[in-house]
């Protein structure tokens, strides 16, 4: 507790699949307790505060507040531009009212790949959690072993679907695809948005010779890129 004080407790069910779970204290007494509140009604852009320890709890620091942006906000995510670092795992997301709307999950490798799990699915899980159940499957970031995989990592913020990193020696790589440049088209199909692009990638398999069409310095360039397998 705040005041350095060490409680007894027990964990109880968990959602592996969404990264939720449950913990009881099991001394008797009032503790302290802050209000849910519904993720689920906030739009994509609303504000945010985050708290946590950032390279672990220092005895005598006070939890680290930090502002974001709601980025993406799904039934089994939110993913936010609060910036977070190792430690901050399993501190609370705030709207800005004070509600928690989401615990702290996976800390990804740039600022707008922080992953949250919604409050929501406390409510709709709480019995299953209370009476210690697990389910669910793997969690986690980036793709699974024998997925199609380029090498590319994509602006969360914008619109436009630009290139923030290409990985070394990935497909992209070879292909000649480039950071900033801004994807318009891929195999021969519009792309107006990150997720479309995404849902278009899971769709190729490894060894598939795809077409990107991007925008580079105003201009427009046509490459091959011959998708790779993740994990080898």
């Amino acid at each position: 507790m705040p005041d350095g004080k060490r409680l007894k407790g027990k964990s109880l069910g968990g959602n592996v699949g969404i990264d939720s779970g449950m913990a009881k204290i099991t001394e008797p007494g009032k503790y302290p307790f802050t209000e849910m509140g519904k993720v689920g009604d906030l739009k994509k852009g609303t504000w945010c505060l985050s708290i946590g320890h950032p390279g672990g709890f220092k005895e005598g620091r006070t939890p680290v507040v930090r502002v974001g942006r709601i980025l993406e906000n799904t039934a089994s995510l939110v993913r936010t531009d609060c910036t977070l670092v190792g430690g901050d795992s399993g501190g609370p997301l705030f709207d800005m009212h004070g509600r928690v709307i989401g615990i702290h999950s996976r800390i990804g490798p740039t600022i707008t790949a922080n992953i949250h799990v919604p409050v929501d699915t406390y409510r709709e899980t709480w019995v299953r959690l209370v009476e210690g159940e697990r389910w669910g499957g793997r969690v986690g970031f980036g793709p699974r072993p024998g997925d199609p995989y380029f090498g590319v990592k994509l602006d969360q913020v914008d619109k436009d679907c630009k290139i923030v990193e290409v990985v070394k020696d990935s497909p992209a790589e070879k292909a000649g695809l480039k950071v900033d440049d801004v994807i318009t088209k891929f195999d021969g199909k519009e792309v107006t948005t990150v997720e479309g692009l995404r849902d278009m990638f899971k769709k190729k398999k490894p060894g598939d010779e795809v077409t990107f069409e991007v925008t580079r310095e105003g201009k427009a360039v046509t490459l091959k890129v011959v998708v790779g397998k993740a994990g080898t």
